[in-house]
């Protein structure tokens, strides 16, 4: 079946976005179409109902597609533990955890699932868009390559180059990349397009005309600015960075450096009475905050320390004597402990570490992760929450008693006598409207009535009319083969 690849001029161009968008108009067009991308990276997971993790990303994608995530969408996931290291997930389960020259030594053989996932969906759908990762112009990375020109050619799929002009230096990024490729790999690429241009695209048509000179590439439009696809779910925590600003009621978040599965935030976000912050590096924790969230984490003791290093638990215990309230999820439920042992070294070097003491509760690292869907009913306020489970570790203790929820008559999570710390390990809990709406106006924030799901779906429509109004988009498709 047809398939037609978006690739970057580097990282954080909108590809993400512009498959959603894609996949998002041609299922408009009567299309069974289904997002691909080869290789991944990323902290932001989600869980597929066979239980599989592929990208955030790919989720929204399949959303956008109108089908339920799969782990043939994203068959490679690498997923950051250190600076040089990954947890490295094949076709939705864990299969090592590796250092950059180990995975580079690995990707040759990595390639065979990769095209077998990808012919399993072309069999299945009427169009394939693919995603990149990064650059095809990182031409260092070139041998071996799964993610970009390597796949491209090994599946034979035409490619669209995406550039962001908002950066600066649009001209150069297209131009250089075409001077830097292999011919070859040039001649995979059918078009270009302009993304994230502020103001009147029409400004643009001279630049336009001078990179269709210079490369010979067609080019399919100028893309405007999208300033609402900041509702829509983030898949990198930089993306993070501003929080939702304006008035309302403060909750922070902790900006760990390997902060995983931060989907949590964005119904938050959304709320009219709230105003997310999120506390970077060199940032106290602000004094007026109702809730403080400790986020999910890839490397919970290495962020544990982090933390300190932060005096964030300073600023916590000052939270706390204020009557603030804390939610540690995942990860940071572990981090808000007694303790957490890693006898084995499954996360570094084996060891234990003390946790910040907010919960009677110790944390044990092993071998078995627990990835899962789970339909949990919210202890206090009896309200059903769909969510999602990925973490290594088992967590016990006295405040284990009052669990935070129950997921299949089984207690899960802890919450402190006081009520107001408490710790769960499922993610996605927030998007359930009714408790986001019970669990605010327990700590006096009023809700404003949001429809999470029908706010995201309507931003996937407004994107998909976006990209209709301004490329191309019987051309665009019309590459596929």
């Amino acid at each position: 079946m047809p398939a037609l690849m978006i690739q970057g001029c580097g990282s954080n161009v909108g590809k993400s976005l512009l498959v959603a968008g894609l996949c998002r108009a041609a299922r408009r067009r009567g299309m069974r179409v289904a997002p691909f991308k080869p290789q991944n990276m990323s902290n932001n997971a989600a869980v597929t109902p066979e239980g599989a993790e592929i990208g955030r990303a790919q989720a929204l994608q399949a959303l956008a597609a109108g089908i339920a995530p799969h782990a043939d969408m994203n068959p490679v996931l690498l997923k950051p533990e250190t600076d040089s290291g990954a947890q490295v997930i094949v076709q939705g389960r864990r299969h090592a955890t590796l250092r950059a020259r180990e995975y580079a030594a690995l990707k040759p053989q990595l390639m065979g699932a990769v095209l077998d996932s990808f012919a399993r969906l072309s069999a299945a759908h009427d169009l394939v868009i693919v995603e990149g990762a990064g650059s095809p112009a990182e031409i260092n990375l070139r041998a071996n390559d799964i993610a970009n020109m390597g796949f491209a050619r090994a599946a034979d799929v035409p490619v669209v180059l995406a550039a962001d002009i908002d950066r600066g230096g649009v001209i150069a990024q297209v131009v250089g990349t075409q001077a830097v490729l292999d011919p070859a790999d040039a001649a995979m690429i059918a078009g270009f397009v302009v993304n994230k241009f502020r103001g009147d695209p029409a400004l643009f048509e001279d630049g336009h005309r001078m990179i269709e000179a210079r490369t010979g590439w067609r080019g399919l439009g100028v893309v405007p600015w999208f300033p609402a696809a900041a509702r829509l779910p983030a898949e990198d925590a930089l993306d993070l960075r501003t929080g939702s600003g304006g008035a309302g009621v403060t909750i922070a978040c902790l900006a760990l450096p390997r902060i995983a599965n931060f989907d949590d935030l964005d119904p938050l976000a959304a709320e009219p009475g709230v105003r997310l912050v999120m506390v970077w590096p060199g940032q106290v924790i602000p004094a007026g905050a109702r809730l403080v969230i400790v986020p999910g984490s890839k490397s919970t003791r290495a962020d544990l320390d982090f933390l300190r290093a932060e005096g964030w638990d300073i600023d916590l215990a000052a939270h706390m004597r204020r009557g603030g309230h804390v939610l540690g999820l995942c990860g940071g439920y572990q981090m808000l402990g007694r303790r957490i042992a890693d006898p084995d070294g499954i996360e570094g070097a084996p060891g234990e570490t003390a946790g910040l003491g907010l919960l009677d509760v110790t944390t044990v690292m092993g071998p078995h992760k627990r990835v899962r869907r789970s339909l949990a009913i919210h202890a206090a306020s009896g309200l059903p929450v769909e969510g999602y489970e990925i973490h290594l570790g088992e967590t016990d203790g006295p405040d284990r008693l009052r669990p935070f929820a129950h997921v299949d008559g089984r207690p899960e999570g802890a919450v402190s006598a006081s009520g107001r710390v408490a710790g769960s390990y499922l993610h996605g809990l927030f998007a359930a409207d009714r408790f986001r709406a019970a669990y605010l106006a327990g700590l006096g924030i009023a809700a404003g009535g949001l429809d999470h799901a029908a706010l995201v779906e309507d931003t996937l429509d407004a994107l998909a009319a976006h990209l209709e109004r301004h490329l191309d988009m019987d051309a665009l498709l019309g590459l596929a083969r």
